[in-house]
């Protein structure tokens, strides 16, 4: 699967930011990359600040850099590979790009429940998906509350659970302003962490 020659591209990120490597099928335009980037780079200094263990440090930065892989494709395409009709396609992302990392042979769970719910979360988390989550809501790159996220992102490796509680709670907030839709996902994960 690939993008149109026009539209989001399949190889490497080359601009200002450091190279992301995708899976061939992404479809990822240079913008998506970047983004990419940047949460790889967030997950990559909360890991060496916490000194998380080489093994669980892969899996946070091999989430990060999957988790938005699929991010631009079309619609019809994402349905085709989740089966889902939901009519906001723009919580399929994540669950087409865990199949498609699963069919390639990644069996790491932790890594894949994080790609797959990192839309909407996940009760079921551990340390993998909580951090994915936090570094895709607070990379500095995002245009909005900026001195409020980018406390937050330093708060992460003294308090990574209460950090996490906030994003959450932060995240369910704006949604309900916003009057945007409330998962099933989204409302199991604030009443684990309240």
């Amino acid at each position: 699967m690939t993008g149109p020659a026009t539209g989001p591209t399949t190889g490497p990120a080359t601009s200002g930011v450091a190279t992301v490597e995708l899976p061939p099928w992404a479809i990822a335009s240079e913008k998506r990359r970047e983004h990419i980037a940047r949460v790889m780079a967030l997950i990559d200094h909360w890991a060496a600040a916490m000194r998380v263990a080489p093994a669980e440090r892969d899996a946070w930065r091999d989430a990060a850099r999957w988790h938005d892989a699929l991010r631009d494709a079309p619609a019809e395409i994402l349905r085709d590979l989740t089966g889902e009709m939901r009519p906001d396609a723009g919580v399929l992302h994540g669950p087409a790009a865990a199949l498609r990392l699963a069919t390639d042979g990644e069996h790491r769970a932790d890594v894949l429940d994080a790609v797959r719910w990192h839309t909407l979360g996940s009760a079921g988390w551990g340390r993998t998906g909580r951090a994915l989550y936090m570094a895709d809501f607070l990379e500095p790159g995002r245009a909005f509350a900026h001195a409020d996220r980018a406390y937050l992102a330093r708060q992460v490796p003294a308090d990574f659970d209460g950090t996490f509680r906030q994003v959450v709670r932060i995240r369910l907030e704006w949604a309900l302003r916003d009057g945007n839709q409330l998962f099933s996902e989204t409302v199991a994960l604030w009443n684990a962490v309240r």
